[in-house]
């Protein structure tokens, strides 16, 4: 048997070859057909299920990522409950925003990639590779994207190197930007984005910035219909994760509705939020 087609079980030699080390290419090489944008959509407007709002804020020992819960499909809700905040790796998450099912399944692939490359290298890549992997896989979309299912994550993970929490954020086209103290995305991010702007400090705790993130979520879906709230009835909070140096955590239903509760009993007393000081 020839040498470029010797296999290590079930999988080509090339996948496990020293330099392959991006399961990405090796992919793109074996089986393009199964990246999501390489897909042949059907002719005519296609109508998909969208995530919302994902926001984050770094804070000294680390990074907090979180995200609503309301996908939208049109006018319509289309799912009270679906998760858009998913660990990319030990030190990284990545929160989703755009076509829903584009969105989990460049997730999953990214995880793979981030998987792959820590098994055939013996290491991580930095969180600067990962930021720009994850900005490849967004450009491979571009033709999705003109065609209305775009994908657009926010990135958050902890740098081992610098020792500081950091967030990326990108465009459709895969254009990436270093975002600092806080970041938001999605249908509500303009709205996520001010709160944020006038609450954010560079001192907050854990504690404070896991609050901050979600009193952001909560403004967002009181001026954006696409963005969910939380859903007290139906026990359904917001996706909360926090990375450090001791890796990936994500906040329990319990934190996390108990976060929720606090701000929605102040919220009786002020409908707008906590006000920041004029000078």
């Amino acid at each position: 048997m020839e040498a470029n087609t010797r296999s290590t079980g079930r999988l080509p030699a090339a996948f496990l070859t020293p330099g392959s080390s991006s399961f990405l290419d090796f992919l793109s090489d074996h089986s393009p057909e199964m990246l999501p944008g390489n897909r042949k959509l059907p002719e005519g407007i296609v109508e998909a299920p969208h995530g919302t709002t994902i926001v984050a804020a770094t804070f000294p020992g680390g990074v907090v990522l979180a995200g609503d819960r309301r996908a939208t499909m049109g006018n319509m809700i289309a799912q009270r409950d679906i998760e858009k905040v998913f660990p990319a790796d030990e030190y990284s998450a990545v929160g989703i925003a755009g076509t829903a099912g584009l969105a989990v399944e460049m997730v999953k692939l990214f995880q793979l990639e981030l998987e792959h490359f820590e098994k055939v290298e013996g290491a991580q890549l930095s969180l600067e590779g990962k930021a720009n992997r994850l900005s490849t896989m967004i450009r491979g979309n571009l033709a999705m994207a003109m065609q209305g299912l775009a994908v657009v994550p926010l990135f958050a993970g902890y740098d081992l190197d610098r020792e500081r929490g950091r967030i990326f954020s990108y465009d459709v086209t895969g254009g990436r930007s270093e975002e600092h103290g806080y970041a938001a995305t999605g249908s509500g991010s303009l709205f996520a984005r001010g709160s944020m702007k006038k609450l954010y400090r560079d001192d907050l705790t854990e504690q404070q910035a896991t609050t901050l993130v979600v009193q952001a979520l909560y403004d967002a879906a009181d001026d954006d219909s696409a963005t969910g709230g939380p859903d007290v009835a139906r026990r359904i909070y917001p996706i909360v994760t926090v990375i450090t140096e001791g890796g990936f955590r994500r906040v329990t239903d319990a934190e996390s509705s108990e976060i929720a509760r606090s701000i929605l009993e102040r919220r009786l007393e002020q409908p707008d939020g906590p006000r920041a000081a004029l000078l």
